[in-house]
């Protein structure tokens, strides 16, 4: 794990609003360690993830925001059983509406023995604070909850129309009794976004008023490293399928029926070799188009080989460079097999083996033509004329938050906050290999609204992973470049 680099102080213009935040630290503390309490594995662990909806009910009736109070609180089950909780105050007329997210629910903590400490106790180590859901995804709902207190702290300046609008460079002056000035806020904390049930997704299409707005920030994403402000403009979609290979009625004698007998789990492993070029790791699926570039911010390899966790002597993919191959081409990975285990394996040709195929693809691509693609790959790969099964699984769609060529004023401004919040003369735009279907049905519901995402993350965070840790620096300042925007978006 990289050591935390320096921080520079934020810039001046932001000092006082800076200080209000600073003096919530000791309360973001408190919170995510009750947070990261609860092991709410949506799914899985039903009392924690009841518990921990409870909880996010609690800290956001108790904002200090005026029109944020219990009544402005709700609670709506969704259609795969998780809980989102939702807040809503009212703009005034002719302010606009900013929708802040992110999610409670966590990823199963694993091998427990893998943890340093416990994942479901918030930790303090080397200046970082370990626990599960830490910087995913609740850490990044403690920076709302920071912000929002920040902006209502007795004396923070508001942000009337004398005080700092993007491009000034003075300090804020004090606003009235409405520290938002009649901004409209909704806030959306979902339940179940770690397991992609799409709850949330089907919650949006028949009920978009609960996520109307004009800016939505989606806190759940993060930094390219520590310390580096950034925005992720682009996710990848995903289109998952099973593959399953039959080839005898059941398993034979390997030495009495070996060498003639068609072997299911060898016919898989030579269908899942052709899907990746074994020279240079390229992505081989017949049509699929694997040409993509990307424009933005470069992703070098020694940061990627540091990121990614490489072994010595172990090369990364040299098919064209790190940032198009994880942000602007398509990818296949394989993510599971079903065979037997070297443990306890017998002496027999097998009869049946499964595979999971995870493909990523990247903006522009339709993720149903990229699986039919691949479903035809496989098929057309299957040697002895063995049987193979294609299940296509859901898919999720690409999402890019600027247009191509284009340029986006709440990304902007977002721009301009995350820079002056962290010390720094620019901001790093960046693409992700993740997905987050939730992106398109927002944008589906409510197309003229502006998405951006952000967050507490950064590769140190070791999210999905064990010992997953945020550094609370990053809370701070994403706290305080939200609470700047809060306070200047028209």
């Amino acid at each position: 794990m990289s050591a935390p680099s320096p921080f520079p102080a934020p810039h001046p213009v932001l000092a006082p609003l800076a200080e209000a935040v600073a003096a919530q630290l000791d309360r973001a503390r408190s919170d995510l360690a009750d947070l990261v309490s609860l092991p709410s594995v949506h799914g899985a662990e039903p009392e924690a993830c009841a518990r921990a909806c409870e909880l996010v009910r609690t800290l956001l009736s108790e904002l200090p925001v005026p029109g944020l109070g219990p009544d402005a609180v709700e609670v709506v089950e969704t259609s795969d059983g998780s809980l989102a909780v939702f807040a809503h105050r009212p703009a005034a007329p002719g302010r606009p509406t900013v929708l802040l997210y992110s999610h409670y629910d966590v990823q199963p903590s694993g091998d427990p023995g893998e943890w340093t400490t416990s994942p479901w106790e918030l930790t303090e180590r080397d200046g970082r604070w370990y626990g599960r859901g830490a910087a995913d995804c609740k850490g990044n709902l403690v920076a709302h909850l920071t912000a929002l207190r920040a902006l209502a702290a007795p004396g923070e300046p508001g942000p009337g129309e004398t005080g700092h609008r993007a491009g000034d460079d003075h300090e804020a002056t004090p606003g009235p009794a409405d520290p938002l000035n009649g901004l409209g806020i909704r806030i959306v904390v979902e339940g179940s976004e770690e397991t992609g049930g799409g709850g949330l997704d089907d919650l949006v299409s028949s009920r978009p008023d609960l996520v109307a707005a004009d800016a939505i920030l989606i806190a759940d994403s993060g930094n390219v490293s520590v310390g580096v402000p950034t925005l992720t403009t682009s996710l990848r979609g995903i289109a998952n399928l099973v593959v399953v290979v039959d080839t005898l009625e059941a398993g034979v004698h390997s030495g009495q029926f070996g060498g003639a007998a068609p072997d299911a789990l060898g016919a898989l492993v030579s269908i899942l070799a052709s899907l990746r070029d074994p020279g240079t790791g390229a992505t081989t699926v017949d049509g699929l188009d694997f040409t993509g570039e990307w424009a933005g911010q470069p992703y070098p390899e020694e940061t990627f080989r540091a990121d990614a966790g490489i072994l010595d002597e172990v090369d990364p993919s040299t098919a064209a460079p790190v940032a198009d191959l994880v942000w602007s081409r398509p990818a296949v990975t394989v993510l599971g097999i079903d065979c037997p285990p070297v443990e306890g394996a017998i002496a027999a040709v097998q009869p049946r083996a499964r595979a999971l195929v995870n493909l990523r693809v990247p903006p522009g691509m339709d993720p149903l033509e990229a699986q039919e693609l691949l479903a035809a790959h496989i098929e057309r790969r299957r040697p002895w004329n063995a049987r193979v099964t294609v299940e296509k699984e859901t898919v999720g769609y690409p999402f890019s938050s600027i247009p191509a060529g284009g340029t986006d004023p709440v990304h902007d401004l977002l721009s301009e906050c995350l820079a002056q919040a962290y010390g720094a003369a620019e901001v790093a735009q960046v693409g992700s290999g993740g997905s987050i279907p939730l992106c398109t049905a927002l944008r589906e519901a409510h197309p003229r609204a502006s998405i951006a995402l952000f967050g507490v993350e950064d590769p140190a965070a070791a999210i999905h992973s064990p010992d997953e840790s945020v550094d609370p620096r990053e809370i701070e300042r994403i706290a305080l470049a939200e609470a700047a925007f809060l306070q200047r978006f028209r």
